[in-house]
């Protein structure tokens, strides 16, 4: 995608996502010129870049149990905290959407919402809130004002769908680099709560045997993704969204789920890894059959509103049929155990590959090597 006109009066014609894609894939298109890479060393490339690579290198140098009180710490989908002399407790989690944001600012803003509550509710949180952090570029231009008003409507809409105030936030305008405005980019912190802290869903990649499921949407596309991508921003189905959590929620509330993880960067191919390396635990799944996506795009295409959940053999049956009651698409993908993910029939990685990349990826980028 070339840099919208609006970014700037004299901004150069330049692909503003090629910044943040893996080396081996810069200057790819979806359409038309399929890459010569195998799929599975895509995946290893996209989960060492920055924008998919475990923060590790990061949050290692801060303190994560400041006052004791950390019961999950980084890493997860969300971080837990209890309170202390009481049984509950709350979960975490900070989002934003800038590349789909730079397509449709409405989209990006809406879509970081939805994901900031999909990570808590990841977690078995019931969402309480959301505060917002809204960084664009000059208001003072109509094409500014426009992406203003936009990311705040998609704020307003995410949060009246999903049932949840705005109880706090901060805006800051005039960002430009080189002369071109930043992307209009809504961060956002999502509060949630549980009623017992130690009944959160734990993050673990679930035991052998068991079931991986995929729920919600399976519409993805390579616009705005990690991977690659010209075209529309994908679309985000508010209605289905709120669906979705609460039949997460429900079905943790019921006993069925052993893991949940949203699928977010670098779409359900990099789901499925975080998953595996939680634990050092492989998977052997298969795409859902989705009519007009290919493997690739099924891969690594980003889009809202779908969870990954590990159950119990014995239980998934019954989580198939919560969904059906609560209007929840699910795809069974496969089982968990052994030590490679194996999508059949296109890729097949051992996890020790797997957790190279991601764990060195980011310190290889800042150059803390060694």
């Amino acid at each position: 995608m070339l840099a919208p006109k609006w970014l700037a009066e004299d901004a150069p014609e330049y692909d503003v996502r090629e910044w943040a894609r893996p080396p081996a894939l810069r200057g790819f298109r979806s359409a038309g010129s399929p890459p010569t890479h195998k799929i599975g060393l895509e995946l290893l490339e996209v989960l060492s870049s920055p924008q998919v690579a475990s923060r590790r290198v990061l949050y290692r140098t801060y303190d994560q149990m400041v006052g004791t009180d950390t019961v999950v710490g980084p890493g997860g989908d969300a971080a837990v905290m209890r309170i202390k002399g009481r049984p509950d407790g709350i979960a975490i989690a900070i989002d934003a959407q800038p590349r789909v944001a730079a397509i449709d600012p409405f989209t990006g803003a809406a879509a970081a919402v939805a994901e900031a509550m999909r990570n808590v509710v990841c977690m078995g949180a019931e969402p309480l809130a959301i505060t917002d952090c809204l960084n664009l570029g000059n208001p003072e231009r109509p094409e500014g004002a426009w992406a203003l008003e936009r990311t705040v409507a998609g704020i307003r809409e995410a949060c009246v769908a999903l049932g949840v105030p705005v109880v706090s936030g901060n805006v800051s305008l005039y960002n430009a680099t080189r002369g071109a405005d930043i992307w209009p980019t809504a961060t956002i912190g999502a509060v949630g709560r549980l009623a017992d802290v130690t009944r959160h869903i734990p993050v673990t990649s679930g035991r052998p045997g068991d079931v991986a499921i995929l729920a919600g949407s399976a519409q993805v596309t390579l616009a705005g993704s990690v991977y690659a991508g010209d075209g529309p921003a994908p679309a985000i189905d508010l209605a289905l969204e709120s669906r979705l959590q609460r039949f997460v929620l429900e079905a943790h509330a019921r006993g069925l789920v052993r893991a949940a993880h949203d699928r977010s960067d670098g779409g359900l191919a990099v789901t499925l890894a975080e998953l595996c390396l939680r634990d050092g635990v492989g998977m052997k799944v298969t795409l859902p059959a989705i009519k007009g996506i290919d493997k690739r795009v099924a891969l690594f295409g980003e889009g809202p509103s779908g969870i990954v959940l590990v159950a119990d053999p014995a239980r998934a049956d019954a989580v198939s049929e919560l969904a059906r009651e609560r209007d929840v698409p699910m795809w069974t993908l496969g089982t968990v155990g052994g030590d490679l993910l194996e999508v059949a029939p296109v890729l097949g990685l051992p996890i020790a590959a797997l957790r190279e990349a991601y764990e060195e990826g980011l310190p290889n980028a800042l150059g803390r090597t060694g």
